[in-house]
């Protein structure tokens, strides 16, 4: 049985607000257990026989059937989220900016995100594997940031999720603790 994270894509934003109590008892009627949420951002940690693709597959049929919105999400074990954290060469707490990890379930749309972000002026960013790139934003201004407002576009939407690192850090522990 391996360890997951699972990362949501755009819920408790634009219309789509979904409680964690509620997720937690419609997941109970799939292949997973120790479902555990956290944050109201759309963090899980759970385990599963399954393969991540099959995770992310039934983990979107739940999304979609319970709740009815056109779900995506993003699925890493819980060994890849560690080594993410680990890897990533900003901090996590700083006052004058916010670190922040986008997560990728297709590499070619975040190859193309990561270019992107290169053409855009002062934007610092490094790639920390296939499926995952950081990136600073100025602490108060994340939304305003031009790296920000390039990975909100619909584009992105269906592959791509952002969590700042401090939340990285955290589903990471939790998973640890499954």
């Amino acid at each position: 049985m391996d360890s997951y994270a699972v990362f949501l894509r755009g819920i408790n934003v634009g219309g789509i607000n979904i409680k964690m109590a509620d997720l937690k008892g419609a997941l109970q009627d799939y292949p997973f257990s120790k479902v555990k949420t956290l944050l109201a951002s759309g963090n899980v940690v759970l385990h599963s026989e399954l393969s991540a693709k099959d995770v992310k597959a039934q983990f979107e049929k739940c999304l979609r059937d319970s709740f009815g919105y056109d779900a995506w999400v993003v699925v890493l074990t819980a060994d890849r989220v560690a080594q993410l954290v680990e890897a990533c060469p900003y901090p996590a707490d700083d006052k004058s900016t916010h670190s922040y990890v986008t997560l990728a379930s297709d590499s070619a749309m975040l190859d193309e995100l990561f270019e992107a972000g290169k053409a855009l002026d002062g934007v610092e960013q490094t790639r920390l594997g296939p499926e995952a790139m950081a990136w600073l934003a100025p602490a108060g201004g994340t939304l305003d940031s031009p790296f920000s407002k390039l990975s909100a576009k619909p584009r992105y939407k269906a592959s791509t999720t952002t969590r700042n690192l401090r939340t990285l850090v955290k589903v990471s522990d939790a998973a640890a603790d499954l």
